[in-house]
């Protein structure tokens, strides 16, 4: 019997922390919600019971080390997803869908087998391999947190924790200066990216200025009250007392918090900033305000005309709870002014964390965009003229998407996702 490379034990010890994560997630589902479809835009909960699996196997054991499949239908059928415009959704049935026991047999399966080997191949895993699994199933772990948030309370586990929030006065948001200069997107060479990230280069940014806080609750109250759409997180209650404004947090409903940011879609956060007289940021608007500085004593990731980039508006140090509100260690928003020691080297608040925030620019290919081969449809299948660059990362990101060159996208009225904004003037 082969003895396992450091390489693949390092991938098993990954692997089983994002499957605990992922486990988890599943957890707070009560039996009966697995085959509702609590975004009707998606799959059945069900199909991502198996996609997690199917994707693990026929990346890492069929096309990698050449495994011969043992269900090629439950391969094919949970392989891929769905993004189809707003408002069609699939005709499928739950009748279609194989049983929750078949499904959990071969997820078994799919894990005994890839545990295997791992512990047995000498043959090292490749690590843009490795990365691609992880980084997929932890992506799917915000998307299944997308879909729970959608389900009534009462099929959900409890075990969440409750909103709790400050009853403090509204934030008014100052405007911060940004310098014009180089930024620098997209990633190395050599470093794990999807091939959105690639390739490196730099773009020229005029000077302007940029929200200290994303836009929060009580702001866009005042866009409501004006004539504005309200948040698809947002639900309206009349009584006695009068018309008051809840928002539906993933396991309760709190009256709104107004210090919190606002989640929107690209269209809500657009109008928005037109109607207060500014527009959104580009993408690499956000990279000047998040990741520039003009330190000396830094060491620099890149020196462009005087200026270094910091990789995380913060600093060098690695993401943690005291920086922002990532990695799942909260389920909702916190207060917009709840971690300054996250603050970009311009005074910059919350660029990283508690919602990823819409940019003004369309998805689409950096100079030198090469699909990956491993995954050819990742990213080119939505170079389309429909999707928006979101930049940062969400209360359920993983800390490993916070790199700097991370780059996600939606449709411009998809109003599931946690995001976020903030205003830009030049």
């Amino acid at each position: 019997m082969a003895t396992a490379t450091a390489a693949n034990r390092a991938l098993q010890e990954r692997l089983d922390s994002a499957r605990k994560l992922t486990d988890y997630v599943f957890s707070l589902l009560k039996a009966e919600a697995l085959y509702a479809r609590p975004i009707p835009e998606r799959h059945r909960l069900i199909f991502y019971l198996g996609h997690l699996e199917a994707f693990e196997w026929n990346l890492i054991a069929r096309r990698t080390l050449d495994v011969p499949s043992f269900n090629p239908t439950f391969d094919k059928l949970f392989e891929f997803g769905i993004d189809p415009p707003v408002g069609q959704a699939a005709s499928d049935e739950p009748s279609d869908w194989p049983s929750v026991d078949e499904i959990r047999g071969y997820n078994r399966r799919v894990r005994g087998i890839l545990d295997d080997l791992l512990d047995q191949s000498e043959q090292v895993i490749p690590e843009q391999v490795i990365q691609v699994a992880l980084e997929h199933r932890l992506m799917h772990g915000e998307t299944l947190a997308y879909l729970l948030h959608n389900l009534p309370y009462s099929q959900k586990a409890t075990g969440g924790m409750a909103l709790a929030y400050s009853s403090h006065s509204p934030l008014t948001t100052s405007m911060i200066p940004i310098a014009p200069g180089l930024a620098t997107l997209g990633q190395k060479q050599g470093k794990f990216g999807w091939d959105n990230e690639f390739a490196e280069h730099q773009v020229e940014v005029p000077g302007f200025q940029i929200g200290k806080y994303k836009v929060t609750n009580g702001q866009y109250l005042d866009f409501v009250k004006a004539g504005g759409p309200p948040p698809f997180f947002w639900t309206e209650r009349k009584s006695q007392q009068g018309t008051r404004w809840y928002y539906r947090g993933m396991f309760s409903e709190v009256p709104l918090t107004v210090n919190a940011p606002v989640y929107v879609t690209y269209a809500q956060a657009s109008a928005y900033a037109q109607w207060a007289a500014k527009h959104l940021p580009t993408e690499p608007q956000f990279h000047r305000a998040a990741y520039g500085t003009s330190s000396t004593t830094e060491t620099p990731a890149h020196e462009t005309s005087g200026l270094a980039e910091r990789p995380y508006p913060w600093g060098h140090a690695e993401p943690s709870s005291r920086r922002g509100n990532f990695d799942f260690h909260q389920w909702d928003p916190l207060d917009v002014d709840a971690h300054p020691a996250g603050d970009s080297a311009s005074g910059v608040s919350q660029l990283v964390g508690n919602g990823w925030e819409w940019t003004a620019t369309k998805f689409g290919p950096f100079p030198g965009f090469q699909p990956m081969p491993i995954y050819p449809g990742y990213s080119q299948n939505f170079f389309d003229e429909e999707h928006y660059v979101l930049k940062g990362g969400s209360p359920v990101t993983a800390a490993c998407m916070l790199r700097r060159s991370f780059r996600n996208w939606f449709r411009p009225d998809y109003p599931y996702v946690y995001a976020s904004f903030r205003v830009v003037e030049d």
